[in-house]
């Protein structure tokens, strides 16, 4: 049953999440963490971090990771293929039709109007994913790196995978304070 469940959490992500990658994210975590409570929402955003920095399409690399973690390497296999079918599956069928119809009016305004809704997704998702921060993190932090990150990334033009890298390496070598011991010590934690 937990592969089934695997394949149908892919599946349907990678089928309903029009434009790609990023548009899948949202599907992902609502299956991840919402339906089948196979992780929470800090646990997804790890795993998108980490993600989004190494090479390859986002959807691919979560479906591999979860894959695995839920079932293992046939896990990983089945959520790697629930990923890819629908696109392969919806290549074949579009460019065999579509391409007959793309100046039809009605292709063309489809195609703009779903992208308010995918815009509404990701939106939801940064929303989810400033909340869950903010638990870890004060306010006022949060808001530093959401300015920072943007100036970064939209007007000095640094890829967000070099962001991201460079946060996770400042994690992983920041010296963690011992509350515990500056307790005894008197010092304020």
């Amino acid at each position: 049953m937990k592969q089934l469940d695997i394949f149908i959490a892919f599946f349907r992500s990678s089928m309903l999440g029009y434009g790609g990658g990023p548009t899948t994210i949202p599907l992902v975590q609502k299956e991840v963490v919402e339906r089948f409570k196979w992780m929470d929402n800090e646990e997804f955003g790890d795993i998108l971090a980490i993600g989004n920095t190494l090479p390859g399409p986002i959807n691919t690399k979560m479906a591999g990771y979860i894959g695995y973690r839920v079932g293992g390497i046939l896990g990983t296999i089945n959520a790697i293929l629930a990923t890819i079918l629908p696109t392969i599956l919806l290549m074949i069928f579009l460019l065999t039709t579509l391409t007959a119809f793309k100046d039809l009016a009605w292709v063309q305004g489809m195609t703009r109007g779903v992208l308010p809704v995918v815009g509404i997704m990701l939106a939801v998702l940064t929303k989810d994913f400033l909340q869950s921060s903010m638990k870890g993190l004060k306010w006022g932090t949060v808001a530093v790196h959401v300015v920072i990150g943007l100036l970064l990334i939209e007007f000095l033009h640094i890829h967000p995978a070099i962001l991201i890298a460079t946060l996770l390496l400042f994690a992983f070598f920041k010296p963690v304070k011992d509350k515990a011991a500056d307790k005894k010590k008197g010092r304020p934690a």
